[in-house]
């Protein structure tokens, strides 16, 4: 620690035994900076840069720059910022302890100790992503779908096994326990950590978009890729560039029938509107101080829907309360307690005393019932408009965020080779209370629970084409939905227990029925769901759903009772009662009283403490699984689990970097291009280059699995990438109807071929490509595979006019160049079509962050257009990574050094 910082280290008052702390107040009584003027998110990370002060990764001057965090300037500092911790899922995190068992391959194999790779923070993988809704709505459905679970996923359950013995500081929860974010909030989340007699405040990373859950009790974390989060696993700092603050002042109380996922949609569609991507989000004022730790984590969760990097809400006494409730110690609350009163950093602040880069305001008493959809999470729609908004997309164009279709087939039904069932446009097929934004916010479950029952005793019931579910956010949902008799009501009507993770919101809705599946294709449906999830990008719920809403838990459970999304659920009656009178949503809706009465049972500290104290227990599928034993793992033959290639070429130092010449368009893209776009999840057919692979490898159709659940084997991942049904490649003639072929397709030699198949040829033609996109590229999940497949498909660059931030991060830290246009340039204004030969000038060893770069464009006529484009490697350690051929091979030429 250098002299002039080494004061900061003081004692703890009232802990036993005595614990130091590195003091922000003390480190402004030395004139360091303002900080007590600071966001307190900002705060927190200065403390975690003071403390990790070496002089050589984190050095004076950058404790320096932060404690002088100005609201506003131009962005050039680098923050090197050394987390507590790391969360994964099992989707992210297979692929991660994949990289990791490569690299320990490559230290083997050059003579050094394997255990030079080992993560020096501790690392909990959550297993949430692999179980799927094949079974719902009968008593045995969690069983048989965490037996089918078990029966396609024990190859990569045994590679975790393997990584949990071979590692000091990797812990697994097994699947069947909850999903990541509400285990992290519940159980993983301590509090204050202390190590070698320092206290200090939890920090993390996951791999896992939403992990900005855990902002809600004040912790400083986000979703990062994999590949950074292995980065910080093993020593290095996650580096970020000094970011704005938006306070966003809340005031007034929700109205009574508002639910906190109705002020979520809202929040999200506003801070969508302010621009607030890459920024942090800080919530203050009297209406955040009125909110429920529950209530704040659905709005923390969130974070990435509204394009923030964080949604963080300070510590207070609703966040102890909080803590006592979910069964944490006495010792440790103390320690929690005395630790942000030390620091100053206790309490919600109110306007005038932080210093934002600008304050968004919004009145909680405005906030309406609403849904979002049917494609984006940002677009909400109030539950009055509804039927009047489902209508006018039904034949807006695609555009528009619409349907294209006939305003006269709006009213047509169609039938079905199920007996007695036809279906219609705006019909629901599946109504999920699923994802953890929802299901760990016990005021929303136990309203969706009340209108069961109250739905029940009027005699209503669920259409029997609709695939309904409960997927839990942890075990302690289903305790206390039983304690209070709300558990049999929603299995009555369709909604039993399915499973604990995130099943529907993450793509493993399971299949429809055959017979609707297709009805659906023949007929050319738009069918809807309703989910009480984050997510409801095109084609992420399922591949024939085109029109898929987000919505509280309560009105999941009434959209399926009524049967349709295109409905004024406040006018109309959801159905006819056992006593033949229309029942209205307003009839069953439960009072904010009546949930009031029964959150005691939410929050009881003995079920938290019974239920965590064990995680194995009755997990007979996950104690019977064999580990593997060794510090290396062999790879034995798997098309779950294969040895990635990104080390295939390592050597001790880096080579050049070197401009991209003679390359060729791979991909011309548009708007919003998500993660689900790029690197699909959820299913695939055997016609697709993933399916075939598997075919040719011995594995039949109904063992495909998902996208997601192979993630461990690169030759499936580069066959699935590009591929997800409903990316529109512009470089594709136009059909007869106006629109175009859609899926994983491009032009080779003007020949229409499969994305992977145009790939391999010109890298067999040693032909560089590049892709091109729109505003917004890459947003949604944090999702590696979509910058790995990237990189393995042979491209070098992707243009596009803006990016979202984790997927960029992601591109440079695969040694993909990401480069953004201009002004007004842009494909279209470019003449962009696919059929031209491009170069980029201006990548050497001086690469710098941010720099102007050259674009040259021959056209197929001759004529040349340079184009400046603006470099996205955004960090001076980004170009070392990008000079290193990527981050890994970067930490791994650092530890073997």
């Amino acid at each position: 620690m250098p002299h002039a910082l080494h004061n900061t280290l003081k004692t703890l008052p009232d802990t036993a035994p005595a614990l130091q702390y590195y003091s922000l107040p003390a480190l402004e009584a030395a004139g360091i900076g303002p900080i007590s003027r600071l966001p307190v998110s900002i705060r927190l990370v200065l403390e975690s840069v003071l403390r990790n002060c070496d002089g050589k990764k984190v050095t004076e001057e950058h404790v320096r720059q932060l404690a002088n965090w100005k609201p506003t300037g131009h962005r050039v500092d680098e923050i090197p910022f050394v987390v507590a911790r790391v969360v994964l899922q099992d989707f992210t995190g297979v692929p991660l302890l994949a990289d990791l068992a490569a690299m320990r391959n490559v230290a083997d194999k050059l003579g050094k100790n394997p255990k030079l790779i080992e993560p020096l923070v501790p690392v909990d993988l959550v297993v949430d992503h692999s179980v799927q809704v094949d079974y719902y709505g009968t008593p045995d459905a969690l069983r048989k779908n965490m037996e089918m679970e078990f029966q396609r996923n024990s190859e990569r359950y045994q590679f975790m096994k393997w990584g949990m013995q071979a590692f000091d500081t990797f812990k697994v929860v097994p699947p069947g326990v909850g999903i990541v974010h509400q285990v992290n909030l519940e159980y993983l989340f301590r509090g204050v950590q202390v190590r070698d007699g320092i206290a200090f405040p939890d920090t993390l990373v996951g791999t896992d978009s939403h992990t900005t859950m855990i902002n809600a009790v004040g912790v400083v974390g986000w979703g990062v890729g994999g590949i950074e989060a292995e980065a910080g696993m093993l020593g290095q700092p996650v580096y970020f560039l000094t970011p704005d603050v938006i306070g966003v002042e809340l005031s007034g109380h929700l109205r009574e029938g508002v639910t906190a996922t109705d002020l979520v949609l809202a929040v999200t569609e506003l801070l969508r509107h302010e621009k607030v991507v890459g920024k942090f989000v800080e919530f203050f004022g009297p209406g955040t101080a009125s909110l429920t730790v529950t209530d704040r984590a659905t709005i923390a969760n969130m974070a990435p829907e509204y394009g923030a990097t964080m949604g963080f809400f300070p510590v207070d006494e609703k966040t102890i309360a909080y803590l006592q409730g979910t069964g944490r110690t006495d010792a440790e609350i103390a320690q929690f307690e005395a630790y942000f009163k030390a620091q100053n950093l206790f309490g919600i602040p109110q306007a005038g005393e932080i210093d934002y880069t600008r304050v968004v305001k919004l009145d909680l008493d405005g906030i309406v019932p609403s849904l979002a959809g049917p494609k984006r999470p940002q677009d909400r729609i109030a539950l009055t408009a509804m039927k009047t908004s489902f209508n006018s997309l039904f034949a807006a164009p695609v555009t528009a965020n619409g349907f294209n279709k006939k305003s006269s087939q709006l009213a047509e039904r169609y039938p079905t080779a199920r007996q007695g069932i036809d279906i219609g446009n705006g019909d629901i097929l599946i109504a999920a209370i699923t994802s953890c934004t929802n299901t760990s916010n016990p005021g929303v479950m136990l309203a969706s629970g009340l209108l069961a029952k109250k739905a029940v005793e009027k005699g209503l019931s669920v259409k029997p084409h609709i695939k309904t579910s409960l997927a839990p956010g942890s075990r302690v949902v289903t305790e206390y939905l039983t304690r209070t008799g709300l558990l049999e009501p929603l299995a009555q009507l369709g909604f039993a227990l399915a499973g604990y993770g995130c099943t529907t919101c993450i793509g493993n809705a399971g299949d429809l029925a055959p017979e609707f599946n297709e009805a659906i294709q023949l007929h050319d449906v738009v069918a809807a769901a309703v989910l009480s999830g984050n997510r409801n990008f095109e084609a992420r719920i399922h591949p024939n759903i085109r029109a898929n809403f987000l919505a509280s838990p309560p009105l999941v459970v009434a959209f399926a009772i009524a049967g349709r999304a295109n409905i004024d659920l406040t006018t109309e009656p959801l159905g006819t009662g056992k006593d033949g009178q229309p029942v209205y949503l307003r009839d069953i809706w439960p009072s904010s009283d009546e949930v009031a009465e029964l959150l005691k049972f939410a929050l009881d500290p003995e079920v938290f403490r019974t239920l965590y104290s064990d995680l194995t227990k009755d997990l007979d599928l996950w104690n019977n699984i064999p580990a593997p034993q060794g510090q290396v793992y062999s790879w034995p033959e798997s098309t779950y689990i294969a040895r990635p290639p990104f080390f295939d070429q390592f050597s001790p130092t880096p080579g050049s970097i070197d401009d991209i010449k003679g390359a060729r368009a791979l991909l011309v893209l548009g708007d919003s291009v998500t993660t689900d776009h790029i690197s699909p999840a959820g299913s695939f057919g055997e016609k697709t280059p993933a399916g075939q692979y598997l075919i040719a490898h011995g594995v039949a159709r109904p063992d495909f699995n998902s996208y997601g659940s192979r993630r461990g084997n690169h030759d499936v991942m580069i066959r699935g990438t590009f591929a997800n049904v409903r990316v529109k490649n512009l470089m594709l003639p136009a059909k007869a109807d106006g629109g175009r072929v859609e899926g994983g397709f491009t032009l080779l030699d003007n020949t229409l071929s499969t994305v992977y198949d145009a790939a391999q040829a010109y890298m067999e033609r040693g032909a560089p490509t590049i892709v091109f996109a729109g505003e917004e590229y890459g947003t949604g999940s944090s999702r590696d595979w979509a910058a790995k497949g990237t990189l393995l498909l042979g491209v070098k660059a992707v243009i596009a006019k803006s990016f979202e931030r984790i997927h960029r991060s992601n591109l440079v830290g695969m040694g993909v160049l990401p480069l953004q246009f201009k002004g007004n340039d842009s494909v279209q204004s470019l003449g962009i079509t696919g059929n031209e030969l491009f170069a980029v000038l201006g990548v050497d060893e001086h690469l710098k962050p941010q720099q102007d770069l050259t674009l040259v464009i021959c056209h197929p006529d001759g004529q040349k257009q340079h184009i400046p484009v603006l470099c996205r490697i955004d960090t001076p350690i980004e170009v070392d990574y990008y000079k290193h051929g990527g981050i890994l091979p970067y930490v791994l030429r650092d530890l073997l050094h």
